[in-house]
């Protein structure tokens, strides 16, 4: 899987032509991105796993909790009304982002991880049994693995796996091998974590219903960096987590088809998902709120939703050439170092690029661009079936946003070039 994809030569220039934000400017709104680390600036280049937050987002969960910190929905007082009137506001920006099919499409989860849990145990432990397959692929991250495995366990079902090629994408050429009569749902990632490939997820989606199955798509890579329209995506289900798109961890999206969420079982029992309860029985409150148990996170909520309106005002399609226009950048001037190896594939890929270096391991190499402020991911990460067909304990991985720059990409070169001038 060694990608080769030319020298760097001198392509700042046509970068910097190519990218139509004011990235010094958008900077400026992340107190994170102005600090030092080991008395060097930090570049922060670790987007796949988390995003930093703008002022924007943190001054909204303060606003919240110094001015109007109250439980909601059933408050009848201004405070808690004024919290109710943020956090459903919150639920319209999102469904309004992605193009819902309803605002009650929406359902707040912790995260990506949850929201798939979710899926897997009120509709798969209620409509799976033994016969039944579930199919994912081998690129899938470990929350998109697990809760199959265990729905799988507890249904008697298969769980079955599309595999990847050498490059790093999905071998879909002999898809009646995949898409059976037994197949019952399909979950995927929309854009992997690992190597970066964007899956074609409108051809999936019409094999998935070919065989009428569900389609349960894991957007977390996609939706903070690419614009979404779930109507025209091809899901069932999309879930993604807040955290990945400059809002607050502890808070994630469901988004699923109306008619599929009322149909579905409960995920928790407790407060809010209630309609009635007596000492025999209870009866469910209408999606969203049948999902939404006990006092939700609702300042992370609300500052997801101060999120949406910053992505909305600087533009999601100006981040998404942005990325490429980085990701190209890095491809580049990577693979002009020869001890370099990058996985995935070399066309369409989403904002990061998952490498090795020759006779240094990705912890090591990660510790010494440490020393340089530069933070990156090293391991598995959450991936470890890739790991294993890659035949690697980890790679290194670069990831980038709106607030990365090519000067950025240009430290992290020579921050790889020290590593293997100090180690080999």
């Amino acid at each position: 899987m060694n990608l080769t994809t030319g020298k760097t030569g001198t392509i700042s220039q046509s970068v910097e032509d190519t990218t139509s934000l004011d990235v010094a400017t958008i900077r400026k709104d992340f107190p994170q991105l102005s600090r030092q680390v080991r008395d060097k600036p930090l570049t922060y280049l670790d987007n796949a796993a988390t995003s930093q937050k703008p002022r924007a987002v943190i001054n909204k969960i303060n606003e919240y909790y110094q001015q109007y910190n109250a439980n909601i929905h059933r408050a009848i007082y201004a405070i808690g009304e004024q919290a109710t009137l943020e956090y459903e506001s919150a639920r319209e920006k999102v469904a309004r982002f992605i193009n819902a099919w309803e605002t009650s499409s929406v359902i707040f989860t912790r995260g990506t991880t949850e929201a798939i849990n979710l899926v897997a145990y009120s509709w798969g432990r209620h409509n799976l049994g033994p016969g039944d397959e579930i199919l994912i692929t081998e690129m899938e991250h470990h929350s998109n693995i697990i809760p199959w495995q265990l729905a799988a366990r507890d249904t008697g079902a298969t769980l079955r796996y599309i595999p990847i090629r050498s490059d790093g994408t999905l071998a879909l050429n002999n898809p009646d091998e995949y898409f059976t009569d037994k197949t019952r749902l399909v979950s995927f990632i929309h854009q992997s974590n690992v190597f970066g490939t964007i899956n074609p997820v409108r051809e999936i989606y019409q094999m998935a219903k070919d065989v009428g199955a569900l389609v349960l798509v894991d957007a977390a890579q996609s939706v903070p960096h690419s614009p979404m329209d779930i109507q025209t995506l091809g899901c069932d289900f999309l879930a993604f987590s807040g955290h990945k798109m400059l809002g607050p961890t502890g808070v994630g999206v469901l988004c699923g088809r109306q008619e599929l969420l009322t149909g579905m079982e409960p995920f928790l029992g407790g407060g809010e998902m209630i309609n009635s309860v007596t000492m025999e029985e209870s009866t469910w409150n209408k999606p969203p709120w049948k999902f939404e148990a006990g006092t939700p996170n609702i300042a992370q909520v609300i500052g997801l939703g101060a999120a949406v309106d910053y992505l909305e005002t600087i533009g999601i399609d100006s981040i998404e050439r942005h990325e490429r226009t980085l990701t190209r950048y890095a491809l580049e001037a990577l693979s002009a170092i020869p001890e370099v190896t990058i996985y995935g594939p070399g066309a369409e890929r989403g904002g990061l690029v998952s490498f090795n270096v020759e006779n240094v391991h990705p912890h090591d190499l990660a510790q010494v661009l440490d020393e340089r402020g530069i933070a990156i991911r090293a391991g598995h990460h959450c991936a470890q079936p890739i790991m294993q067909k890659l035949d690697v304990p980890a790679t290194a991985r670069a990831s980038f946003y709106l607030y990365n720059t090519t000067v950025e990409i240009d430290a992290l070169c020579e921050g790889v070039t020290a590593a293997i001038d100090f180690m080999t």
